[in-house]
């Protein structure tokens, strides 16, 4: 019986007869149709041999032994195909172990093909739900980024219209320079009240709670350097 697949192999490495049959993929072209060595089964499939080994030990892959060397039959090739095929779309391997375990068990060819496509019909459903979370966050990050660009609108739109005088100018320079009111009354020779309804003004003239976030809007807005 030609379509049927003839073994699997345990993560021990012992080969145990699972009788089954296995669906119709392309082989790659450039892999002979008889017993290759592990180098051109890698080549063939574009993986590594570590990856050869690491479906060996997920029970996936069988190999026979030429002395030292690890060799594939056709049905190993095929097998390989479907899980090549199966990595391409990221089905996660305990998926692959749980298709190839009902592939071991079907009766026929067409048995065999229905619950490669029932597999591949689950693995496109996770996709598309996948994709439309990815569409939700991606309309979510539009929005967040359309929200922060609409606030600094917003803000620079507040700040545009300030006007300071020369004395409120040198007021808030003194401020920018943490100096305390009381130093600064002392250096523009006004009188501590006056400066502290200065700062006060200044301070609702930026549209800030208190005098740090009134010179932030200051530099930010180039009424004082930032150096």
């Amino acid at each position: 019986m030609p379509e049927q697949s003839k073994t699997i192999s345990a993560a021990s490495g012992s080969r145990s007869t699972m009788t089954g049959f296995l669906p119709h993929l392309p082989l790659p072209g450039t892999i002979p149709d008889n017993q290759v060595g592990i180098a051109d089964m890698a080549d063939a499939f574009g993986v590594t041999h570590r990856t050869l080994h690491f479906y060996e030990e997920k029970g996936l892959l069988t190999a026979d032994r030429m002395g030292p060397m690890r060799v594939y039959g056709l049905e190993d090739i095929r097998r390989m195909t479907i899980i090549n095929a199966c990595r391409e779309i990221d089905m996660p391997i305990a998926d692959i172990q749980d298709l190839m375990e009902s592939l071991s068990a079907t009766a026929n060819q067409q048995e065999a093909a229905q619950i490669f496509e029932s597999a591949l019909h689950a693995r496109k459903r996770e996709l598309v739900a996948q994709q439309s979370i990815l569409r939700r966050q991606m309309q979510r990050i539009s929005e967040l980024l359309e929200s922060a660009a609409e606030g600094d609108a917003q803000n620079l739109a507040v700040l545009r219209p300030i006007h300071l005088s020369p004395i409120e100018t040198k007021c808030i320079e003194f401020m920018a320079e943490g100096y305390p009111a009381n130093r600064i009354a002392v250096m523009m020779d006004m009188d501590l009240t006056a400066v502290l309804t200065l700062e006060s003004d200044i301070v609702r003239k930026f549209n800030g709670h208190n005098r740090f976030q009134a010179v932030a809007k200051a530099v930010l807005m180039g009424f004082i350097s930032a150096d």
